[in-house]
């Protein structure tokens, strides 16, 4: 019997999008669900019932939340194929901790860019270029963070690529100026089909969060 695998996601989740390039990278085949988050489906509501978030892996109708864990779940079972975490129990520790900052660090000042004004933004947009630079140190001389291969950390920081004109656009700044080898990074990552796939445009993003600032009376 064939493997039944639904993906709830919402187009432009750097989490879901997480997922959607694991699932490329191994060639499995599944079922897009696109989510309204603010009318969310009883599919979601059931199949995450303690977050009630996207994005959500069904597999044979169970499911496998938050996207880190989604990802080691499907490098587990799918493990013939393109393996995502290193096999070194210590290198595994590493990559885990990494994907782990750019969660808590990454996200929170990446939404402050566009999310707050005035002297919030302007340290939103300090910490932000402080935190990819320590990630430019980590990744070092490397193609990857990983290595030769593209692995679990660059997949789980490469969905933040496509937000990185909207942020660049609100809080007035330039990754590419300010931190040339990690766009050279980015740069590599695109190139792969899983990646260049699974982002969606960068201007659609910005044009998504132009409308979410209004709503929230952002100016």
């Amino acid at each position: 019997m064939a493997d039944e695998v639904i993906l709830l996601d919402f187009w432009p989740s750097m989490f879901g999008i997480r997922v959607r390039i694991a699932l490329a990278e191994k060639g499995v085949k599944y079922e897009y669900k696109e989510e309204d988050l603010r009318n969310k489906s009883p599919l979601l509501l059931q199949m995450n019932p303690i977050h009630k978030k996207i994005p959500v892996l069904v597999h044979n109708g169970k499911p496998v939340c938050e996207s880190s864990v989604i990802v080691q779940y499907i490098d587990e079972v799918w493990k013939d194929k393109a393996p995502l975490l290193p096999s070194d129990p210590y290198d595994r520790a590493q990559a885990r901790f990494w994907v782990d900052f750019i969660d808590k660090k990454l996200y929170d000042a990446g939404r402050k860019t566009w999310s707050t004004t005035g002297e919030e933004q302007e340290a939103a947009k300090k910490e932000f270029v402080e935190v990819i630079k320590t990630l430019e140190g980590q990744l070092g001389d490397k193609p990857y963070f990983g290595g030769e291969t593209f692995g679990y950390v660059d997949l789980s920081l490469i969905p933040f690529y496509c937000w990185f004109h909207t942020f660049e656009t609100f809080a007035k700044f330039s990754v590419a100026a300010e931190c040339p080898k990690f766009t050279a990074w980015a740069k590599r990552c695109m190139q792969k089909e899983s990646v260049a796939k699974s982002l969606p445009d960068e201007k659609k993003v910005l044009g998504f969060v132009a409308e979410m600032r209004k709503k929230f009376g952002v100016e």
